[in-house]
């Protein structure tokens, strides 16, 4: 995921997953041989109630520059094109606020917060939705920006994630969109919450099924 001289973007949203990945990535600095840069971004989707200045002060006690990108996206999924499933335009207005960002700071990298319970729940969005075999990757080109996206939480889950945050009392920001917990991955997520109380090792079986989509090739990895 990281090679000598990248200059990754973690993308923060906020949230204790994307928070648990800057502090990982800005401890990973300090001893991992493969010398590399961070920076983080925020994009501001500009709804009420976003307050990241508890985030940016978190990043300057972790020596890592920090960047929030104001934008009209809330208003314009929810108030100007009233989207009935607003997840999907909202991810792509997002990611390229983002996207942008980060090549404007020079970055080669963006590192999500996605977790493991992440990769299964897209696994069963995309069977469920659209027919069809697919998840997350850990390490996905993208062409039209130049960028690697990278997702080095893939193998921790949720609930550790969410015991880091407690343990290392990151500011996490309680997401202010008025579709949260009220998506088709908050359905995904409670079915998978529901179904391991009634089998045993459920999570490691289907991240098995799930890593068999990993792409294998070298350039995936470059």
């Amino acid at each position: 995921m990281v090679a000598p001289g990248d200059n990754i973007a973690a993308a923060v949203s906020g949230g204790k997953d994307s928070l648990a990945a800057l502090t990982a990535l800005a401890a990973l600095r300090r001893f991992y041989p493969k010398k590399f840069t961070l920076a983080a971004i925020t994009v501001d989707l500009g709804l009420p109630g976003f307050d990241v200045s508890a985030v940016a002060e978190f990043c300057a006690g972790l020596n890592v520059p920090y960047s929030v990108v104001k934008t009209d996206i809330g208003p314009v999924v929810f108030e100007e094109r009233k989207e009935k499933n607003p997840c999907s335009l909202c991810a792509k207005m997002r990611k390229g606020a983002l996207n942008n960002e980060a090549l404007r700071m020079g970055c080669n990298r963006v590192a999500y917060g996605h977790n493991r319970d992440d990769f299964l729940n897209t696994f069963l969005l995309s069977l469920f939705y659209e027919g069809r075999l697919n998840t997350l990757e850990p390490v996905t080109w993208l062409d039209r920006s130049g960028l690697y996206a990278i997702r080095p939480l893939v193998y921790v889950t949720e609930r550790e994630t969410a015991g880091f945050a407690k343990h290392e009392n990151l500011p996490v920001v309680k997401s202010p969109c008025p579709a949260d917990g009220h998506t088709k991955r908050a359905e995904t997520a409670a079915l998978l919450a529901e179904l391991r109380k009634r089998h045993d090792h459920l999570d490691a079986k289907l991240f098995t099924a799930v890593s068999g989509l990993f792409p294998r090739n070298k350039a995936a990895s470059e």
